[in-house]
């Protein structure tokens, strides 16, 4: 909080100014210390005009009993609370500052009624269903996932999660998971999370609409369609629908095929993958929404950011991982989807900006709306006059040698491709140029679509050995093809693009 030119500029994103006390409309002001203790805590300034001048207070003890006296008896339970008096040029101010509370939700009671409220940006609001139950989970420190059903486990299967499990982690499933996993209670009843990844799931919410529409608007659909399943095949199925609908090009280099896809498909999993995840599954009427138009792919899904703050206002490498569904998550993890620290945003505009074909401008964009979330993908082979060209995206990547110099990175330090020493250790008889072979150019494939994809996972996509790929690999770093950034298991795959 500070004062200039006897205004108050308060800090905090959540307050109030109140230029005095009102005794007989209680409510005024006690619903804002409701929504303050049910958000993220705030401050009501008395003795402050609604423009921050100070004018202060003429009893402020009095005024500070009577505040006090208001929040036992009308608040339940009673949020804690502080009265700060403030001195300034003769004038006396009061802070009411509010703590964000743990057992929500805390109501305003009177005449026989209790109603909760929230901040909503700079007001405070009447709660609906919605953010009523999710501070009632709060409140019990549950979440809506964690909730017991009374369905049976014993009346249904998950041999699609086993399956999917085995294919992921190349590991052996064990129904005893399903409780380690929290999808299943210690007395055999499924848990709300358990209803998700049930083989016939019946959660009305657990739908995505896809749709393929004509432009850049909302007018004529190519293609539409509704699917209804639980997580592991919504998944599946949305991501089916996106690769059938988005196109690729290529360009021919000297030795081998260049992929230009319009979209990083990894990006794109990455973040289906948060929106079924963290999205509010108390909305009813609410589902997940892929839309695709001739220059972008749209994610949406019900549900804004935990605390309240606007996605396109944060810093998304500083964005804390707070969890609406910890028990879809970490399944999600253990399926090998998803890494448990939160890095999904991140993570999306990195995978875009490893393709060959990015360009400035294009990184995936995030926004948030009162009980909404937007993830939008921009098409890199579209510019401001519609597709451009092959030949024109190809002249533009052959152009990026400049930005990624061979020699500049981690590994061509480890794996230099052209200087002396290594052509003696690594003598390649004048076939730089020679093309690369079958199963090389389907790594190249490979990397482009994802960069993250491990040597293991390359193993298993071609059928051969460990040892296989890395044969691969170091030829095609020796010839100064493919780099590698990072860690070996938090890094990046990338193509060395020469004119």
């Amino acid at each position: 909080m500070q004062i200039h030119d006897n205004r108050l500029i308060a800090e905090c994103t959540s307050y109030d100014f109140k230029e005095m006390l009102e005794r007989k409309k209680v409510k005024s002001w006690l619903k804002s210390v409701s929504a303050f203790a049910n958000t993220d805590g705030g401050s009501l300034f008395y003795g402050v005009s609604d423009e921050g001048e100070i004018v202060g207070l003429v009893n402020p003890q009095a005024d500070a009993e009577f505040i006090s006296e208001m929040i036992k008896a009308r608040l339940d339970p009673v949020p804690e609370v502080q009265l700060i008096p403030i001195e300034h040029e003769g004038h006396t101010l009061l802070e009411v500052k509010v703590k964000a509370g743990a057992l929500t939700p805390y109501y305003y009671y009177q005449d026989g009624t209790r109603t909760a409220y929230v901040r909503v940006g700079n007001e405070s609001v009447e709660c609906n269903s919605q953010q009523l139950l999710s501070l009632v989970l709060k409140g019990t420190h549950m979440t809506w996932d964690s909730l017991p059903t009374q369905v049976d486990a014993r009346k249904h299967s998950f041999i699609i999660l086993a399956n999917t499990f085995r294919e992921q982690t190349h590991q052996e499933w064990n129904d005893k998971y399903l409780e380690s996993f929290g999808l299943v209670t210690s007395d055999g009843k499924l848990t709300n999370a358990g209803l998700l990844f049930v083989d016939n799931c019946t959660v009305f919410q657990s739908r995505i609409f896809c749709t393929r529409w004509t432009g850049l608007y909302k007018d004529d659909a190519i293609s539409s369609v509704e699917h209804r399943a639980n997580l592991v095949l919504l998944l599946k199925y949305g991501m089916d629908f996106i690769k059938n609908y988005t196109m690729s090009g290529w360009v021919k280099m000297p030795n081998y095929r260049l992929n230009l896809p319009d979209y990083s498909d990894r990006a794109i999993f990455e973040g289906l993958v948060n929106h079924l995840i963290h999205r509010d599954y108390t909305v009813m009427g609410g589902e997940v929404h892929i839309d695709i138009y001739d220059d972008r792919v749209e994610l949406v899904s019900p549900g804004a950011m935990l605390d309240g703050t606007q996605i396109q206002d944060r810093d998304i490498y500083n964005v804390p991982s707070i969890r609406r569904n910890p028990v879809i998550a970490d399944m999600f993890t253990q399926l090998d989807y998803m890494e448990k620290r939160g890095s999904g945003l991140r993570k999306m505009r990195e995978l875009t900006e490893k393709l060959p074909n990015f360009l400035p401008g294009k990184e995936p964009h995030y926004k948030t709306e009162a009980s909404s979330f937007f993830t939008t993908f921009y098409n890199l082979n579209w510019g401001e006059n519609g597709r451009i060209s092959v030949k024109e995206v190809a002249d533009r990547v052959n152009s990026t040698l400049k930005k990624y110099p061979v020699n500049g990175g981690a590994s061509e330090k480890k794996y230099p491709v052209n200087n002396e020493s290594t052509l003696k250790k690594y003598p390649v008889k004048n076939e730089l140029n020679r093309p690369v072979g079958r199963t090389a150019q389907r790594i190249i494939d490979m990397v482009i679509s994802n960069p993250m994809i491990t040597r293991e996972k390359m193993a298993v996509e071609l059928g051969i050995s460990l040892d296989g790929v890395k044969k691969q690999i170091k030829n095609l770093r020796e010839r100064g093809i493919l780099v590698h950034e990072g860690s070996d298991k938090a890094g990046y795959w990338r193509i060395i693009v020469k004119p």
